[in-house]
């Protein structure tokens, strides 16, 4: 993995974007990453799970034996089924689901689904995310918070609450939060708000549902490739993404997705209540 592009010309997208249209194009594993088998027969829910890190983590789960659903916005469904096509290739199964999930009804019927499509559920990820920068604290609407807490704190925390009964006795949670959380950007003071609210959240899970036998992760991403980035920044800020960090470049995806197969995994059987950080060098304490 040393051959990892180390600059990203300035770009823009309109927002969700897609990962068709990145450049240089992001690594989701479909043809870097090895299963070894570590995740044999467990059933996986991904939300975001069409494009970035979430595609990442549907594939690299697919590849180490899990089945998956894919829950991904409705404006989000051209990636979604590629990454559904990249899981099937695996020779997993791929469920889709289209949902906006900032309400609890909507939830509710996430959950509902992945029971009765997989069967069951063993690994939850929330990943789903919104984020949208600004350069002044003046210019930052009120619907753009309320929509940034309910996609980024709420719908996780309906959704661990949904599926706790099936988590139970072995299962695993893991959230994405970011390098956000510990050095917020200015720009982004409202999706940074949320990541600390969800390494939070993440300790007080792993407390309350440790004795029920499911355990509870995060993982930290620092400047990551994906979609995101274009389409929610200025071209100028897009241009060298990722270029301040210790080791000099972007992440890909998939090296993200790494950290949530291990969490995943039960050679991380007695891992819960942490922040695994994925940030290039970045701190994260």
């Amino acid at each position: 993995m040393t051959d990892r592009p180390t600059h990203v010309p300035a770009q823009q997208q309109q927002w969700p974007g897609t990962d068709a249209d990145l450049q240089p194009p992001a690594d989701h594993g479909a043809s870097s990453w090895t299963g070894r088998g570590r995740l044999t027969g467990k059933r996986a829910v991904v939300t975001g799970g069409d494009s970035g890190i979430g595609r990442a983590v549907a594939v690299t789960f697919a590849k180490e034996g899990a089945d998956v659903l894919i829950a991904h916005l409705p404006e989000e469904a051209d990636d979604a089924r590629a990454t559904a096509d990249l899981v099937r290739e695996a020779g997993r199964t791929a469920v889709l689901h289209a949902a906006d999930l900032r309400t609890v009804e909507a939830v509710r019927a996430l959950a509902e689904e992945a029971v009765q499509a997989l069967g069951g559920v063993d690994v939850l990820v929330c990943n789903a995310a919104f984020q949208m920068t600004h350069d002044e604290l003046a210019e930052f609407p009120p619907e753009q918070l309320e929509r940034t807490f309910a996609t980024n704190v709420l719908g996780p925390f309906w959704l661990v609450q949904a599926l706790a009964p099936e988590l139970a006795d072995g299962g695993s949670v893991i959230v994405t939060t970011s390098i956000q959380a510990y050095s917020p950007s200015d720009h982004l003071l409202d999706y940074a708000a949320t990541k600390a609210a969800l390494n939070n959240l993440v300790v007080n899970l792993a407390q309350e549902l440790g004795p029920k036998g499911t355990r509870v992760n995060a993982v930290a991403p620092g400047p990551i490739w994906t979609p995101l980035i274009p389409a929610t920044m200025a071209p100028d800020k897009v241009e060298g993404f990722g270029g301040d960090t210790p080791l000099g470049r972007p992440g890909q995806p998939v090296e993200v997705a790494a950290a949530f197969v291990f969490l995943a995994s039960d050679e991380a059987s007695y891992v819960s209540g942490t922040v695994l950080g994925v940030t290039g060098g970045k701190p994260v304490f």
